[in-house]
């Protein structure tokens, strides 16, 4: 890949020799120094202190009992660190006045001047800035369905919107202006672009407090430099050279480059960028602390650095495994990733590219990655789909792009993604108005191209009370997860169900009572990013058993098709499950089809995988909230004593390990399900290490059979069929699907056209009939 340069710095402004501000003389003295004091508090500590000999001149100053040198003397020595001067006249009226300090910036990097005030208000209200080099790079996705949305963002504006400007007003200081007739402020701005930039700045302490004549009002030409070039070398394990994931802050908690002034490949709703090895960043001279790791696979490491005075600098980092899935034939994927729509913007471009996207999978270490093109922006995305892998993949990560079904007329009755399309124009219609309105005939037709077709979100409209599994509950069906799914698997059309990105019993509890009734629908993990969650791909993902067999998408979705995964946030794994040694997936001579083990009776049968799941040691240095959504992560900032354990199962983020521990130590459960319930349970160790687990249950009727660490992981279900007998493990479950036909059947015919309403009532009674008939063959729980 091409060297991606990302320019940060923070540069030290130094005054001039003189000043030509006019000089406050009605100023009380002792505020006016206890004032001064704390600022010189605040520079400080923000690394932007007065030079040496004005520092010496301040002391001295500080000490002489003539009150009138020491006001004069403070604005001598500080007007000449002054970016402007505002004065507020006695109606409040605010005008403003350029400063004599150096104008120099350093590209993407933060700069502190000095703001004089002369205060005749006596105004205590805050002093904001306005500047219109400081709007919005981007405008969010949010108009699905247009064939283009409005420019809200031209792209011949982007480079005059490259600066942020921020008021430090952060202890020792004071949010607002303190009243006294005169005061300094900190202003720190920084820049995303080099050379030489003019900025307009508009002051003000209030609405309407902007003087007449534009008053208020200067621009500002800057010198703005490209500072030091940092090369990262990111090197693996195993000593290759790869891609990986850096978050770089300095001692003020600030992230580098700053997200609001990102345009991609870095992510502005990101708090991480993705570099490879031999890719630069920029930092100005001094510490950051950099995390960084390569997804969950991966311990997240920290370490501080210091950036020289130089050119350039080199900085490696070693990444280091706590697990390794690929070399037990085990290959990642995420089904459900979005580049447009959601957290992404559809201006100035139409969400992102297709190599933007592939830094995402590659960071995240992430083998297999779907790229689902839907409504927002869908007549830009779907020039990047192929029928095959994208052209970027290689034989380490692979990305191809496919559809998910939503901000389409059929949206209300379940988002459908429909992976290894041939086709993504369903019957050849040219716009999105034009597919169906319901679910069953978008299915039928991708499902003639040979696609994997199934479920995203499913936990969305199946909000049932109580955390417990199978669970009797009747959901409303009124949102966009597998609603429909209740009918649609009827018909033989339906491969997976997602899980991971929504809450684990409303997912789960519906595929129990299917699979209770005797459908064999797989799950799969997915993100559902950067709507669901936006930190990062891959935080619902999949692992595909691909033991001699190439790794392509094809097999790796075929794999989930035939139920030969486990799902998973990452920090938790189910290897190797098998029951009665038929291995999860698999088609062997002791059964008749895939994950399937047929036995003549009623028997015990064995049950074994290698577990292995990761928690640290003491749960509260547990890392907390990393895999939120934006509004999460600001939640959790707002109470930083939550922490995941102590989290509802279905509150976000609904799949974590940490919501596994048992109490205060580091043992989590492994449970044994059939037919939807926990027969058995084994405690381990979550110490990173594989562990064998092994159970012997008794099989008295056709049943499924499943492990699952909740919710954290679950495997797909292995069929013991005795005596060539149906799955029908119980009546209680047939009920709740026939009464949760009707029920969604009245959730969603207002919102299926006239034209296909017959249809689709037809649909749902056949639905009907067959959970009629599975009743009658069903056992009495």
């Amino acid at each position: 890949m091409k060297k991606l340069l990302t320019h940060l710095f923070i540069i030290v402004v130094f005054p001039l020799s003189a000043s030509h501000l006019d000089e406050v003389v009605k100023v009380e003295y002792q505020p006016l120094v206890a004032a001064t004091e704390r600022l010189l508090e605040a520079m400080n500590y923000i690394g932007y202190p007065l030079v040496p000999e004005d520092m010496q001149a301040m002391q001295s100053l500080l000490e002489n009992p003539d009150q009138k040198d020491v006001i004069r003397g403070i604005q001598t020595i500080l007007d000449k660190y002054c970016l402007v001067a505002v004065h507020i006249n006695p109606e409040s009226r605010v005008k403003v006045k350029d400063g004599p300090v150096d104008k120099k910036l350093l590209q993407n990097g933060w700069t502190s001047f000095l703001v004089k005030v002369h205060n005749e208000g006596n105004v205590t209200a805050p002093l904001e800035v306005q500047s219109p080099n400081t709007e919005p790079l981007f405008h969010q996705s949010g108009y699905p369905g247009r064939h283009r949305p409005p420019v809200t963002v031209p792209e011949h504006e982007v480079p005059n919107r490259f600066l942020e400007v921020a008021i430090y007003d952060k202890q020792p200081l004071k949010e607002g202006l303190s009243g006294l007739a005169l005061e300094y402020r900190i202003i720190q701005l920084y820049s995303r672009e080099a050379g030489k930039k003019e900025v307009k700045f508009d002051f003000n302490v209030g609405q309407g407090t902007q003087d007449i004549g534009f008053r208020s009002e200067t621009s500002i030409l800057f010198d703005i430099e490209v500072p030091v070039e940092m090369e990262v070398e990111l090197i693996d394990y195993d000593g290759t050279r790869v891609f990986g994931s850096l978050l770089i802050k300095d001692k003020f908690g600030r992230i580098y480059p700053a997200p609001s002034r990102r345009l991609a490949p870095d992510f502005f709703f990101q708090n991480q960028i993705y570099r490879e090895s031999g890719e630069t960043v920029l930092l100005p001279p001094g510490e950051y602390t950099v995390d960084y790791t390569r997804g969950p696979e991966y311990l997240l490491s920290t370490r501080k650095i210091t950036v020289p005075q130089a050119k350039t600098h080199k900085e490696s980092f070693r990444f280091e495994r706590w697990i390794n899935l690929e070399k037990m034939d085990w290959i990642s994927g995420d089904v459900h990733i979005h580049a447009a729509g959601c957290a992404h913007y559809e201006s100035p471009t139409e969400g992102v590219l297709p190599e933007d996207m592939i830094r995402q999978i590659m960071g995240e270490d992430l083998r297999v990655g779907s790229i689902l093109s839907w409504g927002p922006s869908w007549y830009f995305q779907k020039q990047f789909f192929e029928g095959s892998t994208n052209k970027l993949s290689s034989n380490k990560h692979i990305m191809r792009y496919d559809v998910e079904v939503s901000g389409f007329p059929s949206s209300h009755a379940g988002h459908l993604s429909l992976l290894r399309l041939t086709d993504d124009d369903y019957n050849g219609v040219q716009s999105i108005e034009e597919w169906p309105s319901w679910d069953l005939p978008i299915l039928k037709w991708a499902k003639e191209q040979g696609a994997v077709t199934g479920f995203t979100h499913s936990g969305l409209g199946l909000k049932v009370p109580g955390e417990y599994l199978p669970n009797y509950n009747m959901p409303p069906f009124n949102s966009i997860g597998a609603n429909e799914y209740i009918m649609d698997v009827t018909h033989d059309v339906v491969d997976v169900l997602a899980t991971v990105n929504t809450q684990p019993i409303y997912e789960l509890n519906i595929w129990y009572h299917t699979l209770n009734c005797g459908f064999r629908t797989r799950i799969t993990g997915e993100t559902d990013f950067p709507c669901i969650f936006d930190s990062r791909v891959g935080i619902g993902r999949s692992y595909v058993k691909m033991k001699g067999v190439p790794v392509t998408y094809d097999n790796w979705i075929q794999g989930v098709k035939e139920g030969r995964n486990y799902v998973t946030d990452g920090m938790s794994h189910l290897i190797d499950f098998t029951v009665g040694g038929v291995p999860v997936g698999e088609k062997t001579n002791k059964g008749k089809d895939f994950s399937q083990y047929d036995i003549k009776s009623p028997q015990k049968v064995k049950v074994s995988a290698k577990v292995a799941a990761r928690l640290e040691e003491d749960p509260e240095t547990a890392e907390r909230f990393g895999d939120l959504d934006t509004n999460s992560r600001s939640m959790a900032r707002r109470n930083p004593k939550l922490e995941y354990r102590y989290l509802p199962m279905n509150e976000k983020p609904y799949w974590h390990l940490e919501k596994a521990r048992i109490g205060d130590t580091r043992k989590i459960p492994v449970e044994l399900i059939v037919n939807g319930h926990a027969v058995d349970r084994i405690e381990i160790d979550a110490d990173g290490s594989i562990q064998d687990v092994k159970f012997d249950v008794l099989i008295e009727k056709s049943s499924w059979v499943a492990l699952r660490i909740l919710p954290s992981s679950h495997t797909n279900p292995v069929f013991v069929i005795v005596d060539d007998q149906p799955i029908r493990a119980s009546r209680k479950s047939a009920l709740w699907c026939i009464d949760a036909v009707d029920v969604c059947w009245d959730a969603k015919k207002d919102n299926i056209r006239e034209s296909e309403l017959d249809e689709a009532r037809l649909a749902y009674d056949h639905a009907k009939m067959v959970y009629h008939k599975i009743l009658r063959e069903s056992l009495f729980d």
